[in-house]
């Protein structure tokens, strides 16, 4: 009777906390799509409807004629076309370039390579700002200003971010599955090729995930290299359209949910990568 009221007691705690926790993440979870909700309510609504007390969250029959409205005030199909280019070509440097790093930092020994780990952790800590005007400069002696060189070039250098998460997944890949294929005769690019690189499919899409979103969001990129306005990306054109069309709100919501869905949708369909590669990286020391 005893060993089962202690049992009892301790099961109580740990129910409490269980709800507690539930209940915290969804209110979190309201409160952090409720701007969202909103912005797609808004966009289904008439101007004159847009601030008016009380407020109507859903508004029956939805103005679906506001989305055709809003993508014709911009070039929205280039502009479309332009932030594909410039996602994809920085998801293909990024995680290529910082695989290829980490796999040297994690998975071949050689002198100085904690020391230089140490050191690209430091840069990390630098922000972008500080050295915006130099990395400008150089792109301008380049003359690679008014082109998309400096938005995709830099991820084929290595992000030090993303060379952290692959370095961090790469340490909890056993050594025996190295050893075992040297031991075969495999070289170094053929064991990270075949073998590290299909056991990283969570820190690929993790850093796949970031990547992406990072271009596809980027605004101070493209307005300060990006010149000619058939170069620019929908982040550019999003603003351009706020300049000229500031009062029509429920044209601006609609715009910005096109531009924000990609990321929702891509977001759902590799969440289950993107959570376990950020834990099990995480996790390695």
């Amino acid at each position: 009777m005893e060993i089962t009221k202690r049992i009892i007691k301790t099961k109580k705690p740990i129910q409490i906390n269980i709800i507690f926790t539930y209940v915290l993440l969804v209110f979190i979870s309201i409160a952090m799509t409720f701007p969202f909700f909103w912005m797609l309510t808004s966009s289904l609504k008439p101007l004159e409807h847009m601030f008016t007390l009380p407020i109507q969250w859903i508004e029956w029959p939805f103005l679906w004629e506001n989305y055709p409205n809003a993508l014709k005030t911009i070039p929205f199909w280039s502009q479309l076309g332009n932030t594909v280019y410039l996602s994809l070509m920085t998801v293909m440097g990024s995680v290529l370039s910082s695989s290829m790093v980490a796999y040297g930092l994690s998975k071949i020994a050689w002198f100085g390579q904690q020391f230089l780990f140490g050191i690209l952790l430091g840069t990390m800590f630098l922000p972008g700002i500080v050295t915006f005007i130099p990395t400008y400069l150089i792109f301008r002696d380049l003359g690679w200003v008014g082109t998309y060189w400096p938005l995709i070039v830099p991820h084929f250098l290595g992000v030090p971010y993303y060379i952290f998460v692959f370095r961090q997944f790469f340490l909890m890949i056993p050594e025996s599955v190295s050893e075992a294929a040297k031991i075969d005769g495999a070289s170094e690019w053929r064991i990270f090729w075949q073998i590290i690189c299909p056991l990283s499919k969570p820190a690929m899409t993790t850093v796949s995930l970031l990547s992406f979103v990072g271009a596809w969001t980027d605004y101070m990129g493209p307005l300060i290299y990006l010149n000619t306005p058939e170069h620019w990306t929908l982040s550019i054109g999003l603003s351009s359209f706020l300049k000229q069309h500031s009062a029509d709100w429920n044209l601006l919501m609609a715009a910005s949910v096109v531009f924000t869905l990609p990321m929702v949708v891509i977001f759902f369909v590799g969440q289950r990568y993107f959570i376990s590669g950020i834990t099990i990286s995480g996790d390695s020391n």
